[in-house]
């Protein structure tokens, strides 16, 4: 136990104020996830994007009376009854808490670090010992800095094991780690090419992630990485190794479907259920483990041919009835439901909100306790209506509010819940694995057409920070969310922005407006293309439009009739697409002038050049007639407006011209807009779709519409399901176009269809069903849109709104 009392000593920290000593309950970093629950603790952390001591007087406001901080802050002396420790580093002090925390537990802890695997590693070997042992792990991928600390935090009295994963992107990061997950066991899953840039070679990286196992019992590895390998025979450790040479501790053979496991004279015939390489190194791995604890290999073999894919990451998926749903069907623990339902609470397309949750399995907790600790959980979350499925929760219902519903089984959801009872809410349906919540999700689910756009809402805020790393602090952020947030799903990518307090967000038409309104968008929301007859939709729905000409202007000025209203001022610079001219600045003035009933928030420009460096001079002279016209406007009215030039490719490019605002556009989607391509970059959508049919067509046959294509040879022909109506332009057809199947591309045979296409899938090993990705992670939209002449902005956007979003985010 850890006592505020305790921390000056463990972090070096100075008490500013000492009302009442509290036990430490709960570690709070992220202003916007706050809980008051007794004992809870805030770490304001100062970083490159987001100060939290900037939210501290809010967190007072929500009860929170526990805080750490990094520097002393104006008004501070005012908050009354408040523990405040002021530290050097709020992020040094949770490692150093996390630390004598994780010293009262003198239990086994298997502590898993390498380029990849780690998270996959870990899972599957919750699986594989959550039968034999009360585990504690990271929630999802969390081995940072800050996310192994909270991961360890976790650990409890009843908990008998420790699963935790470490990552490093520089040297002196691992020694730190280390200090707190004290790992007894140690497993190094594998050395690639991730974080390279941090290292002088991979060696050295070898060498900084190796530091994990400094006080380990043993340490689990291939030998096959002879990196890894003479690192760790040079570290003079205890080792089990494994691999497919002769000097490996476990040696491993495949022998048809089968792996052939020989270890210390004996040997087993193992069933591992994936092909690919890289599970089956990690499932090679967990045996390595089960192998060091003494399990049976007979028994080895029957839980490893029992492993399932994971899906580490939530899915928000369209709904019937106007629902959403939060896929979270893979397991159920009380730290994955704590950031589920943190997920849960910060959606706001909905006001409605429901959860359907499974019991429990293996928490280690008595009953009751743990019923209780769940029932916490969701009256922390304000949800609407709470469904529990299995017999703990039946049995324990008093715990949770009357509205709620109990089923024994998930069977008995399907068969006796009345779905028509939802309407317009958002649903987290999360359960463990042995309760198959997916069977849920499919019957809630609207049934979607096979190809999906997935969206990767951690790739978003990638990307957002990576953006706001590139101005000033106090650079405010528009982000443009038109055209359907760029085909990515604007309701959705709003959401998140707001949850990142974005300053402003812009769209095409009112409408769209109107969209984010209704799905609880209260950011600013400037409209770019304003009509004469959704004026009353702007003032009723606070939408802020956009003049570019005396035509709209003085038309909007006749609608308001003298009503307030605030507006955003377009002038042409260059661009010679909208805007109010050089020579109608005089006039504007004097309308401005005669109408005070007009709020100016923005007079802005656009950069007609800014992707290319041979139009570098050009932007500078944009820029310089654009500040000496909006000043000049700026000169008459009572307070400064806020001044933008920059887009995207701007401000990648010319950081010297953000003024008060940047306007970020296709860059949040992760298209690199200019020729430099800077790499920083995350790609946020993946459109896939999958195989429908393979035919194996003879030679001199045809194939397609107009007999576009024709086998000159024997070809195996896959069609799959996307055409032109989904956005697959009929450019693609006849070899132009390219898919990518299961790791290999496939050409366009013949003309794309409307809702189908044929491809060649000869050599490939493809399968009907398998999935299909038109761009992507692994597969550029640069090098799709290169393809036929044109550029992302135009591949992502003509992705038909039939294709449904799916919105990914990390979160077990």
């Amino acid at each position: 136990m850890i006592w505020f009392s305790d921390l000056p000593a463990l972090t070096n920290g100075s008490v500013l104020s000492m009302d009442q000593n509290q036990l430490i309950t709960n570690l709070i970093t992220d202003s916007r996830k706050g809980s008051n629950v007794e004992g809870s603790v805030f770490f304001a952390i100062k970083g490159p994007h987001h100060d939290g001591h900037l939210y501290i007087k809010d967190l007072y406001n929500q009860g929170i009376r526990q805080f750490v901080i990094e520097c002393e802050i104006a008004g501070l002396s005012t908050l009354a009854g408040c523990n405040i420790l002021l530290v050097e580093s709020s992020i040094h002090a949770i490692q150093a808490i996390a630390s004598a925390h994780r010293s009262n537990y003198n239990i086994p802890v298997v502590g898993i670090t390498g380029s990849n695997g780690k998270t996959i590693i870990k899972e599957w070997l919750y699986q594989l010992l959550s039968p034999d042992y009360k585990i504690a792990k990271n929630p999802g991928s969390y081995n940072s800095q800050l996310g192994v600390p909270l991961s360890v935090w976790q650990l409890q009295p009843y908990h008998q094991l420790g699963l935790f994963e470490a990552g490093i992107s520089e040297p002196a990061e691992m020694e730190k780690l280390a200090k707190i997950i004290q790992p007894t066991v140690g497993i190094f899953s594998n050395l690639g090419s991730a974080h390279d840039e941090g290292f002088e070679s991979r060696k050295q990286k070898a060498e900084e992630k190796f530091k994990l196992f400094e006080n380990s019992t043993i340490v689990i590895y291939c030998k096959d990485h002879l990196l890894i390998d003479e690192v760790a025979v040079r570290s003079n450790k205890k080792l089990l190794s494994w691999g497919f040479s002769n000097n490996a501790d476990i040696i491993i053979r495949k022998d048809g479907n089968y792996f052939l496991i020989s270890y210390q004279n004996e040997q087993e015939r193992i069933t591992i259920p994936f092909t690919d390489s890289a599970s089956v190194e990690n499932c090679l791995h967990c045996v390595a483990l089960l192998i060091y604890l003494k399990f049976d290999l007979k028994e080895i073999n029957n839980r490893i041919a029992m492993l399932r894919s994971i899906p580490m990451r939530l899915e928000l998926k369209e709904g019937i009835n106007q629902c959403q749903i939060i896929d979270d069907t893979y397991n159920n623990d009380l730290a994955g439901l704590q950031i589920s339902t943190e997920f849960l609470a910060n959606q706001h397309q909905k006001k409605t909100k429901r959860i359907i949750l499974s019991d429990v399995l293996q928490s280690g907790l008595p009953d009751e306790d743990l019923v209780k600790k769940i029932a916490e959980v969701i009256a922390r979350r304000k949800v609407d209506f709470f469904v529990g499925i299995g017999e703990l929760l039946s049995k324990h219902k008093k715990y949770f509010p009357s509205s709620s519903t109990f089923f024994e089984s998930t069977e008995a959801f399907l068969t006796d819940f009345d779905e028509t009872k939802l309407q317009n809410e958002i649903i987290l349906v999360k359960g463990a694995r042995p309760f198959q919540f997916e069977k849920i999700v499919n019957k809630l689910q609207r049934k979607v057409h096979g190809t999906v756009m997935e969206i990767d809402l951690n790739a978003v805020v990638h990307n957002l920070n990576f953006f706001k790393s590139r101005i000033k602090p106090s650079t405010k952020i528009m982000v443009m969310v038109k055209a359907f947030a760029y085909g990515s799903g604007s309701t959705e990518i709003a959401n998140l922005l707001q949850f990142h307090k974005v300053d402003y967000l812009g769209v095409a038409y009112a409408d769209e407006g109107i969209e984010l309104r209704k799905n609880n968008i209260s950011l600013p929301i400037m409209v770019m293309n304003p009509s004469e007859d959704s004026f009353n939709k702007l003032i009723g729905h606070h939408l802020e439009p956009e003049i570019y000409s005396f035509k709209i202007f003085h038309s909007y000025l006749n609608f308001l009739d003298g009503r307030e209203s605030t507006i955003h001022l377009k002038l042409d610079t260059g661009m010679h697409r909208l805007g109010f001219d050089e020579g109608d600045i005089e006039e504007l003035k004097g309308l401005l002038i005669k109408h005070q009933n007009i709020t100016v928030a923005s007079i802005f420009s656009h950069l007609a050049g800014a992707d290319e460096a041979m139009h570098d001079q050009f932007s500078k002279q944009q820029g310089e007639k654009f500040f000496r016209l909006a000043n000049d406007v700026s000169s008459i009215l009572p307070a400064k407006p806020l001044y933008h030039l920059l887009n995207s490719p701007g401000i990648l490019r010319l950081p010297e011209m953000q003024f008060d605002m940047v306007r970020l556009g296709i860059g949040l989607y992760g298209v690199d807009p200019t020729q430099e391509r800077i790499g920083a970059l995350k790609p946020v959508a993946t459109l896939k779709t999958f195989i429908s049919q393979i035919k194996t067509i003879p030679a001199g046959e045809s194939i397609g519409y107009g007999r576009r294509g024709n086998a000159e040879k024997e070809m195996r022909i896959a069609t799959i399901a996307i055409g032109y109506a989904d956005g697959f332009s009929r450019a693609f057809s006849r070899g132009i176009g390219k898919v990518l199947i299961n790791g290999k591309m496939a050409s366009v045979v013949g003309n794309v269809c409307m809702d189908m296409t044929m491809v060649d899938v000869t050599g490939i090993d493809a399968r009907e069903g398998d999935e299909v990705i038109i761009f992507g992670k692994e597969f550029s939209i640069h090098d799709v849109a290169n393809r036929i002449n044109t550029i992302p902005y135009e591949i992502l956007t003509s992705t038909s709104e039939r294709v449904k979003r799916v919105f990914v985010a990390e979160g077990i």
